[in-house]
């Protein structure tokens, strides 16, 4: 039995004494004792290495007290899985050596047997559930398969991730083979990770906002439709589609149990866009964390206002920034906890 389970009640849309808190990237770089492990191992043998990925996973919890944890991995591991190698360059971040652009390129890719290619993944579920000790639940994720698509073609991280966008718009056919592709083993992936004892995935569709609404719905939401619908009857599942408030009412109508908001959306239009009968999660930008802790407390108490105090989960509108010092981050927590 789970002993803080606010996340999971908000999750469920039930009355809660206070919102939960918890912060995307919250297993990381703004972290004194993740920067020591940083610098004494590679990026993915933090993630392969399921002792190291567990001890990343529970830092926060015992060091800010997030109501939920997240494992530490990458949305890449799936295409490293599915034979498209990734490195991880420490002046470009992402690179892919041998981007795909043709159709052999496609039927190179494999779908795998995730439980053999990202079984490292699964045993830091394991250690980091041992870890945990039914504190808090434990979050599993996933990239979307238009995000992934974009890095795969792009071959790098990208502002415009123009190629990855000229590969669907001049090769359909290939770009939705790529796609159901990667949806088959997201879904296999994330149900491993189901069976190995998560308690909610998020989906992140991180470049989702790249793309007009018709064309959101042609390359990426009808692909995160087969993940949700594949996953919502085992476990609560949370899509975080950045940039993507123009998708938010079919979202809600997913089966999703929540939705990530970015701060470009306003509460008020968040609730009226999803159609106000499902839980949000967001919004907080997270440059503000570089706000007096005065002023990051005034934020979050305005911030659970305007989204309520039920179905809503505390949270940034993106990752955490490396350079946010731990105390802001703790002020950012203990002002949800402050909140009644």
């Amino acid at each position: 039995m789970i002993k803080n389970d606010l996340f999971l009640k908000a999750l469920k849309g039930q009355t809660v004494t206070r919102p939960p808190v918890w912060m995307m990237r919250q297993a990381g770089r703004y972290l004194p004792d993740f920067m020591r492990l940083k610098a004494q191992y590679d990026f993915f043998t933090r993630c392969q290495t399921p002792e190291l990925a567990a001890e990343i996973t529970v830092m926060p919890i015992d060091q800010i007290g997030t109501d939920a944890a997240i494992l530490f991995s990458d949305i890449l591991v799936v295409l490293q899985a599915m034979d498209i190698p990734v490195e991880m360059k420490s002046d470009v971040g992402p690179w892919i050596p041998n981007p795909i652009a043709t159709a052999k390129d496609v039927d190179r890719v494999l779908v795998p047997d995730v439980e053999d290619r990202l079984n490292y993944v699964l045993q830091a579920i394991i250690q980091s559930k041992g870890l945990l000790d039914n504190r808090v639940p434990l979050i599993g994720f996933a990239g979307s398969p238009w995000t992934l698509l974009c890095y795969a073609v792009q071959g790098s991280g990208s502002k415009t991730f123009d190629k990855a966008k000229a590969f669907c718009f001049s090769q359909p056919e290939l770009a939705h083979r790529l796609l159901q592709k990667i949806t088959d083993t997201t879904i296999a992936y994330l149900k491993a990770k189901v069976a190995t004892g998560v308690d909610a995935v998020q989906l992140f569709d991180s470049w989702g906002g790249l793309l007009g609404p018709d064309d959101y719905q042609t390359f990426s939401w009808q692909y995160l439709q087969q993940i949700v619908t594949a996953l919502r009857t085992e476990i609560p599942v949370i899509v975080f589609g950045k940039g993507c408030w123009f998708a938010l009412r079919e979202m809600s109508q997913s089966g999703a149990a929540a939705l990530g908001i970015d701060w470009t959306c306003s509460a008020q239009n968040a609730r009226y866009l999803s159609g106000g009968a499902i839980t949000l999660q967001g919004n907080y930008d997270p440059a503000k964390l570089l706000s007096p802790t005065s002023q990051i407390r005034t934020d979050v108490h305005q911030m659970i206002n305007a989204f309520g105090k039920d179905r809503y989960i505390v949270n940034l509108g993106h990752g955490i920034l490396p350079n946010i010092p731990v105390a802001h981050a703790q002020a950012f927590v203990d002002a949800v906890k402050e909140y009644y």
